[in-house]
């Protein structure tokens, strides 16, 4: 039986060249791992399929649940080629982009993308190169964009184009979209991450060809989504505060605020969200973090974020393990201080006006009130486990469930201690059950409170209408549970 983490928040660290063996996936679960991200738009499918298998041979070995996300690149805008490579643009110039697949030069290039010429207008910007240069869009015609440059500097090859002030006419899934979609799906991915989030319909268009195999996220990362940001999260299982994509398109000062609106709001809806991008980015090629880094991620975990996630840190850095334990490190004492349950709560996440809902806020209240050690929950969907981790209590979750993709998928949820395991057929068998595992995994003892929460009838998703609080005696570990093939997460 495995422990849980010594904190809530979770961990997500993304899987790269410095990372792809069994070893270092093993050691960063060691450092405090909980979900992997694997980037869609890197590396072959067999080198994607061998990091999903040592991922679940490292599961099976240990007994922990893990989660795999995988992460779809989307739609994206590039420039064509230039003649000699590169060119400079300076500030005030004209410079024009066209349909015309001829090599550019210091006055042009070909922009490939002809919904852009249907989209923008005058006074529009375009970003290239991550918003290196800027450029504002004077004229546009059905083949031309003629545009002054506003901030220049060197344009080269296949750079990206980022239009903020528009909703480019693009669906978020291309072609190689649905077939990464097709391939994670095949081989059992948890999460499915969503670029180019625009609008409502391109989460409901994914969920559609998803079809309940994996969890959905949406990420944030462009202004137009921020503007329909309640419709999209109302869809989407989570969401991730994307600051690299979002963080080039809105000016700097903008994203702070914006990370505080999609996190209080995702939190008040139930709903995981994730903070990545450049949290830990200097350990990329030092050891150690910087102190602003440091305070970037404790500021995430303050404000409640059910994961903060590693990027390049732990894909292609020298230290992939010393940054998933810098994070771990920083979470644990984040959350030590005495002040972060007064922050942790500052979001209001008003109960929601159903049973379910009513009875998770009552089980959290009466845990405060007893000052019960746990909570333990009975779920198949999750949804149990979800409602219990949106009132952000003071003491573990344990989540008890038969099915092996629900236990794997709560590894992006806040305070959750998921635990693969037969379902019970009764009241009483509940309860013992429930008193056994929380002993085993070490969040109660003798004399402890424990309060449950559970759906009867048994089995039946979405009946969440039972709080009931136990005592452990210490006896429960007398009865040695023996788990069927079945139990097992292979």
């Amino acid at each position: 039986m495995f422990t849980p983490r010594a904190r809530r928040v979770k961990v997500l660290a993304t899987l790269g060249p410095a990372s792809a063996s069994l070893d270092l996936i093993r050691a960063l679960v060691v450092a405090g791992t909980d979900a992997f991200r694997i980037n869609m738009s890197h590396g072959t499918p067999d080198a994607r399929a061998s990091l999903i298998a040592n991922i679940r041979a490292l599961e099976a070995e240990i007994g922990r649940p893990l989660t795999v996300l995988a992460d779809l690149q989307g739609p994206k805008l590039r420039v064509g080629v230039f003649a000699a490579g590169r060119v400079e643009v300076a500030a005030g110039a004209t410079f024009v982009f066209d349909l015309d697949p001829a090599p550019g030069d210091a006055t042009r290039v070909c922009l490939p993308h002809r919904e852009l010429f249907a989209a923008l207008a005058a006074d529009a910007r375009l970003l290239v190169d991550d918003g290196k240069v800027v450029l504002r869009c004077t004229h546009v015609a059905p083949d031309r964009i003629t545009a002054t440059v506003v901030t220049g500097g060197t344009l080269s090859n296949h750079k990206g184009v980022n239009v903020p002030d528009v909703v480019v006419p693009l669906p978020s899934l291309t072609a190689k979209d649905r077939t990464d979609l097709g391939f994670a799906l095949d081989h059992g991915a948890d999460w499915i991450a969503l670029s180019f989030v625009q609008r409502p319909e391109d989460v409901a268009e994914a969920r559609a060809l998803i079809g309940g195999k994996a969890s959905l996220l949406a990420k944030i990362e462009k202004p137009a989504a921020l503007d329909r940001l309640p419709e999209i999260l109302e869809l989407a299982d989570a969401v991730m505060v994307a600051r690299g994509d979002l963080g080039v398109e809105l000016p700097p000062e903008q994203v702070p605020p914006a990370q505080k609106r999609i996190v209080a709001m995702a939190r008040a809806l139930g709903k995981p969200v994730v903070v990545a991008t450049q949290m830990l980015e200097s350990m990329i090629q030092s050891p150690t973090p910087t102190r602003a880094e440091v305070s970037d991620v404790a500021t995430a975990i303050y404000d409640g974020a059910d994961a903060v996630m590693l990027s390049a840190e732990s894909a292609a850095g020298a230290w992939p393990v010393e940054a998933v334990a810098m994070m771990d490190a920083i979470a644990r004492t984040t959350e030590a201080d005495p002040q972060y349950w007064g922050r942790v709560h500052f979001t209001e996440t008003a109960t929601a006006h159903t049973t379910a809902d009513a009875m998770s806020a009552a089980a959290a209240a009466i845990t405060r009130t007893i000052g019960a050690t746990a909570m333990a929950c009975f779920t198949l969907s999750g949804s149990t486990a979800r409602r219990a981790a949106r009132e952000r209590g003071a003491v573990p979750i344990l989540c008890l469930t038969p099915v092996r993709a629900t236990a794997r998928r709560l590894g992006l949820v806040w305070g959750v201690h998921a635990i693969v395991t037969r379902d019970v057929a009764g009241f009483e068998e509940m309860v013992a059950k429930a008193k056994r595992m929380a002993l085993r995994a070490g969040i109660a003892t003798n004399g402890d409170l424990v309060v449950l929460i559970a759906g009867v009838p048994f089995a039946t998703p979405g009946t969440t209408n039972v709080v009931h609080v136990v005592r452990m005696t210490g006896k429960e570990l007398d009865r040695r549970e023996q788990p069927r093939p079945a139990d097992r997460i292979a």
